[in-house]
């Protein structure tokens, strides 16, 4: 009974952990993305409707004004971890950028010349950007809910390629484990981005993931060099990664 009480509890975080990256949630969607019937995920969203966390509509639902409001407040310190993000990069890089939807935003911002962005995120497509960058699709395996490319063949195009920097973003990152991701196809992929980086390698995580974990290490923390967060970030956490040596940059306070 106890180990059912915990599926349960795990499975409503992870549809609320949907909800912060999405805004909002449709129930085949979900569904099929955690492998519940839609009836399960019905039972879920009445629960946390009830409890004052969500607002359900027919199909679907969405967070509360007020969570909206806080969800805003998150997409400005994103946009300034991507702002900042993109003004480390110089005239006739190559990069990486992983399936972050902040690292995505990146690509928006990049103001150097002549820059190659190799990514496993099919969204980058649609990204405005400047005509002076390129964007050059992994290829792979196409993971329809996230709309990202995993998989042997992305993975071994990316083994065959040397980037000056790379922006990798996350679930969560913590003291304790490191950088987690909630995808197991994306681990291998992460992990080769970073190894396959000459320069300086970047995690971008904001507040909402510091001192979180999630279900797959990526990176144990003795191979994190720099990090880019925000100011809101949990204070302890960050001032461990310090005295572990890592640099961490607070994006908005830049």
């Amino acid at each position: 009974m106890k180990r059912s009480g915990e599926i349960v509890d795990t499975r409503r975080k992870r549809i609320l952990e949907i909800l912060h990256k999405t805004g909002d949630i449709h129930v085949p969607e979900v569904a099929a993305h955690l492998k519940v019937s839609e009836i399960t995920i019905r039972r879920d969203l009445q629960y946390l409707e009830d409890s004052g966390l969500i607002e359900r509509y027919y199909g679907g639902a969405r967070f509360h004004r007020e969570q909206r409001v806080e969800k805003d407040e998150i997409a400005l310190c994103r946009k300034a971890l991507a702002m900042y993000a993109a003004s480390l990069i110089s005239d006739g890089d190559t990069v990486f950028i992983n399936t972050s939807g902040t690292v995505l935003r990146m690509l928006e911002y990049i103001k150097a010349k002549d820059v190659t962005v190799i990514t496993n995120n099919a969204n980058a497509i649609a990204i405005p950007k400047s005509h002076t960058v390129t964007v050059m699709l992994t290829g792979g395996e196409l993971y329809n809910l996230k709309g990202t490319l995993v998989g042997e063949f992305a993975y071994n195009n990316i083994n065959k390629v040397t980037a000056k920097k790379s922006f990798i973003g996350c679930s969560g990152l913590s003291v304790e484990n490191g950088m987690t991701t909630e995808i197991l196809n994306e681990v291998v992929l992460n992990r080769a981005m970073m190894t396959r980086t000459i320069g300086e390698s970047y995690i971008i995580a904001d507040h909402t993931k510091i001192g979180n974990n999630s279900s797959f290490v990526s990176c144990e923390l003795d191979n994190i060099h720099n990090v880019i967060t925000d100011s809101r970030a949990d204070a302890s956490q960050v001032e461990a990664m310090r005295v572990r040596g890592i640099n961490v940059e607070l994006a908005d306070r830049i």
